[in-house]
């Protein structure tokens, strides 16, 4: 496993943004490992409602841990979106992340942002990072400040100072959603001292031009997800409609069914 971190730290450090998709289950993950993404994740929004769970409220512990199991026998690195942690007490959080590392997760993703639409308080995500970080030193903390995600007044003061914490509990890097104009992207690389995760966002800037602002990761979060339930019910309504032409790219029964390991575990 040691390798396996190793290698996905050497992901931010490429000189070219590492592109981080995010899945929801077994076959988006699949799919995407055989596609050649080198380092996959996982999206929280996508794992809640898939279970008919609200996203950001912890109720999704249980799923999350399950899917990473699955996850595990993949040909590829995986990092654990966990929200919160799914606990408010930072030995919690560390137990549950050690539990994930234990099934080969390389990196977590451990947010801010609370179910209320306010932010936690810095020192109690600074104290959950510094928890899961003696608990498993190698595990990328990717640390996500949700100050310009919930559209808090003032959001650059917050964002370095919330970063300077998290960095000082140990975390690996930090992950500013909700920026999308390229000055800002360049002040925040230029001031934190550690690899800048960048939300995807159709319409905002690729990852060619992300990487040249310095951003060092660029994550799709829920963005596959939302895209593959868009297609879902466009589909059936043009079979409703007139008829449905499949797309290009569309699996047939038997790659998908190639997707599940042989065994069925």
């Amino acid at each position: 496993m040691t390798d396996r971190r190793a290698a996905f730290r050497a992901l931010h450090h490429t000189g070219r943004p590492l592109l981080l998709p995010n899945a929801w289950d077994h076959a988006s993950a699949a799919a995407l490992a055989a596609r050649g993404h080198p380092a996959i994740g996982t999206t929280s929004l996508g794992v809640a409602a898939a279970a008919g769970r609200p996203d950001g409220a912890a109720a999704t512990g249980a799923e999350t841990l399950a899917l990473a199991r699955r996850l595990a026998r993949l040909p590829v690195l995986l990092t654990v979106d966990v929200e919160a942690g799914f606990a408010d007490d930072p030995a919690t959080v560390a137990g549950y992340v050690a539990e994930l590392a234990g099934l080969g997760a390389v990196g977590i993703n451990l947010e801010d942002g609370r179910a209320d639409g306010t932010l936690a308080d810095p020192e109690c995500t600074a104290d959950k990072i510094a928890a899961v970080k003696a608990a498993v030193p190698d595990l990328f903390v990717n640390a996500r400040t949700d100050t310009w995600w919930l559209g808090v007044t003032d959001p650059l003061p917050q964002t370095l100072a919330r970063a300077r914490a998290y960095r000082a509990a140990g975390a690996d890097g930090i992950f500013v959603p909700g920026v999308v104009d390229l000055p800002t992207l360049r002040m925040l690389t230029e001031r934190i001292d550690a690899p800048l995760n960048a939300l995807y966002q159709p319409g905002g800037p690729g990852p060619d031009e992300l990487g040249r602002v310095g951003v060092a990761r660029v994550s799709t979060g829920s963005l596959l997800f939302r895209a593959a339930l868009a297609a879902a019910v466009a589909a059936a309504d043009a079979v409703r409609a007139a008829g449905f032409t499949a797309p290009p790219g569309l699996p047939s029964y038997a790659e998908v069914q190639g997707l599940v390991p042989a065994d069925g575990g």
